[in-house]
């Protein structure tokens, strides 16, 4: 299907994708984004018919909103930061709780160009992928400039949401 749309040709299709598998499955899924500050919910409602399969999305830049909405843990966020392991497992839980959906993908990371650390460098994001049931978890360290390391993490979590969907 071509459109007109604002996000990358391969981000359309891949969020096109998600759709079609989660309709198959007559499921939804939900974000909870920091580093991509909702292109991952962007790149989802660009796609026609997406209120049937997305309940919505939570952007939590701030460590204090991720507390507040996603119910993250402050000692997760003083003991392992917010682009961790921890951190991304507890925003992917809490965007299932609020949004009441079959699915959430939750991202946080260091886009650049500064904020990097020798531990957290440039490049380096946290994503999840969950369901009521299971909680998959990993990290990229992707090159490029902010922009660049923003849309690879979209087009990975969203390609990993596909395959996770088709293997249930």
């Amino acid at each position: 299907m071509l459109a007109t749309t604002a996000v990358a040709p391969q981000t359309f299709e891949l969020a096109e994708q998600v759709g079609l598998n989660l309709q198959q499955k007559q499921q939804t899924v939900c974000t909870a984004e920091s580093c991509t500050g909702g292109g991952i919910g962007y790149a989802i409602t660009e796609v026609a018919g997406s209120s049937a399969w997305f309940n919505g999305g939570i952007i939590t830049y701030t460590n204090a909103l991720k507390q507040k909405l996603l119910a993250v843990e402050t000692q997760v966020l003083e003991e392992h930061g917010a682009v961790s392991e921890a951190c991304v497992e507890q925003m992917a839980s809490g965007a299932l709780s609020l949004c009441g959906a079959d699915w959430s993908i939750a991202v946080s990371g260091v886009a650049g160009p500064g904020g990097g650390t020798a531990d957290k460098p440039v490049g380096l994001v946290w994503m999840a992928i969950a369901n009521n049931k299971s909680c998959w978890i990993w990290h990229e360290h992707f090159s490029g400039n902010r922009a660049e390391i923003r849309l690879k993490t979209m087009d990975s979590v969203l390609n990993k949401l596909i395959n996770t969907i088709e293997l249930q």
